[in-house]
This record gives structure tokens, sequence and C-alpha cells, in this order.
């Protein structure tokens, strides 16, 4: 059973507003004053929050200010239940976050129809949002309202590289948040003696280049074109906006940086104790996991030499020898720059 806790100072308002509510088999908490609402809201997490603007003691908008700066309380889906309907108020109860607006007097229909829609959206909210272009504007409609996607549709731009060309180089600025379209693009870290590690490998449908953003800083690591690609730019304030503006928008970005920081973590231990070998055979089932596109047929890529061994972190020569090695064992083919795989098992077994 859902929990919707209802502030209202309006004993009468109050109690005609809980009774529906339970009546849609709704479990009703109520406050009759904003720092009651505060308190209750802390002690126990409803799902939704129905709030009065104009109250004693605290109004509404202190109400959402006060839940919002704490982290168990920010993610509620908030309504205002209001006697004002001039748009100014709207306008100030939206920017400060509140999803929706329910003007008195209202009907039982008009009141449950705006519970169900705020909370199918928080359900919707918690689940994973496809790395898309379409799948950030539906996040952003979800969060922000129509006039919201319409401005960011109309901001972000969408970019063709060539293979070898530059997404970005470290020391850049960060200009903004990219989303891979289509193609594949290499995250490459320099050393100073001219040599290169691929850290991450991004498939389309991948956010990437967000760090920096959320950190403040330059780019760190460079972004290649590994073949022609097409990318979607979105602008920092925008990406910005989400973030403060919505807890589950940062939640689903706190998710990605949480997987990056396992990949690198496992890549480093991997570089420090397991043989060219091992990592070889780690490199191409991680092709294979991000890039292929028919299960169960063979998996083949074509790849130039150099970026496999900056991969695996190992020089080229080395590289080609391992390779040589597995096409003999009968575990991949080679046609070319080409790679096939025809033993997944014997790579995944692999030893140091």
């Amino acid at each position: 059973m859902k929990k919707i806790l209802l502030i209202e100072d309006n004993k009468d308002v109050r109690e005609n507003t809980a009774e529906i509510l339970e009546l849609a088999s709704y479990r009703v908490f109520a406050a009759e004053n904003g720092k009651m609402g505060v308190e209750m809201a802390q002690g126990e997490n409803p799902d939704l929050i129905i709030c009065d603007i104009m109250m004693p003691v605290l109004d509404g908008y202190g109400v959402l200010h006060l839940l919002g700066k704490n982290e168990k309380t920010a993610g509620i889906p908030f309504i205002f239940l209001t006697a004002k309907a001039e748009r100014t108020d709207v306008r100030k109860g939206m920017e400060m976050g509140a999803d929706d607006y329910i003007t008195k007097p209202f009907d039982d229909i008009e009141l449950l129809n705006a519970v169900e829609s705020r909370l199918k959206k928080a359900e919707a909210l918690r689940k994973e949002v496809p790395a898309t272009a379409d799948g950030v504007s539906d996040l952003i409609s979800k969060v922000n309202g129509l006039e919201d996607i319409v401005h960011i549709a109309q901001r972000q731009q969408v970019k063709s590289f060539r293979k070898r060309s530059l997404v970005f180089s470290e020391g850049d600025t960060p200009s903004g948040l990219y989303l891979l379209n289509s193609g594949k693009i290499k995250i490459c870290k320099s050393h100073e003696m001219g040599k290169s590690l691929i850290t991450r490998l991004i498939h389309p449908g991948e956010f990437f280049g967000f760090l920096p953003l959320l950190e403040g800083n330059e780019h760190s690591s460079s972004a290649e074109a590994l073949e022609d690609c097409e990318v979607t730019i979105f602008p920092q304030e925008d990406f910005f906006r989400l973030i403060e503006r919505s807890p589950q928008v940062a939640q689903q970005f706190i998710k990605m940086l949480a997987g990056n920081m396992t990949s690198d973590h496992e890549k480093l231990v991997a570089l420090a104790y397991s043989s060219v070998r091992k990592r070889t055979a780690d490199a191409l089932l991680t092709l294979k996991k991000r890039y292929q596109e028919n299960a169960g047929a063979h998996f083949s890529m074509a790849i130039a030499r150099e970026d496999l061994a900056n991969i695996v972190g190992t020089a080229t020569e080395s590289l080609i020898r391992t390779l040589s090695d597995f096409r003999e064992e009968e575990i991949i083919s080679i046609s070319g720059s080409s790679i096939t795989i025809l033993d997944e098992q014997k790579l995944t077994r692999m030893k140091n």
C-alpha cells in the first residue's frame, strides 16, 4: 500500500482529502502545519507528499526547501495544494522542485489522477534509463515537464566524427555531456614518453565525458573515434540543471561512475598481476561483450593492432606474438585487421 503524507492546515480540507485518498486504498498520514509535515516526512518516508502552500509555522515553500536538503526525502514526489493559481506561484513551486500543482477547489477525480500520475512517474524514474537520446529526453520530460524537454531538444547537438578523429583531447575544457549514437570510441590516457593506454571502450548508447563536468576539471583523457561515429552533445548547463533538480538523475550518473570505477580498478589489478596472454584474452572478451551484435555467431571485429595493444597495456610486438599463438591454438582466426573469436571458452578459462 502506497503511503501519502498530506500537509494541510484547514481541518475540513485535510479530512476530506484524506478520506478520498483512503477510499482509493492509499495509507494517509496527515499533518496540520509545515513543521509537523517535515517531521512526519522524515519519520514515515512516504511515497508522495501533498502540501498546502499558505500555512502557519512553516509554509509549503519552506517544507519543500527543507525536504530537498535532506537526502532521504529529496526524491519524494511533491504536489502543491493551494487556492492560489497565479502563474508566478506555479513557476516558483516548479523551480523549487515541485512535481505538480493542484488548485482548490478540486474534485476527487482530479486529485486521484494527479496522485496516480506522480506515483507512476516516480516508479519509472527508479528504473534504469535507456542510454539513448530518446531515453534522456524521456527522463527529462519526467523530471522537468514539456517546457524543458523542448528547450533541451533544441540545444543538443549531433556531430559526426571520422575514424581516428578526436572528440575531445586531454586538457580540453569540458563543454557538455556526450552520448555515442553509433560507431566505436576509445578513451585513452597518454604518457609523457609517448605511450598510450586505452582505459575504456564506448559503445552506442553509452554516455562519456561527464566526470570532468562533475569534478569541474579539464579532460584528463582523450576520446578518439575507432571508426566513423555519430555523437550527441548535451550542453553542460542542461546537464547540471538536471543533476541539481532531480536526485533520480543524479543517482543514474552515480551508478555509471560506480561502474566505471569498478572497471578501472579491475584493469589496474590485471595490469599488475596478469600476463600478456591473460590480458589479451580478457581484452578480446571485452570487445565481444561490448560490440557483438548477432548472438550465437562467432564474434569478429576489425581493430588496429596498436589499439588492441593499448587496451591490453603491452607493446604492439608482444600483442602480435600473443595473437599468433592464439591463432595456432585455434582460439581465434585472423584476416587482415579483423580478429574472429573461435573458442570463447578457452579465452574465458585462460590462466596466467
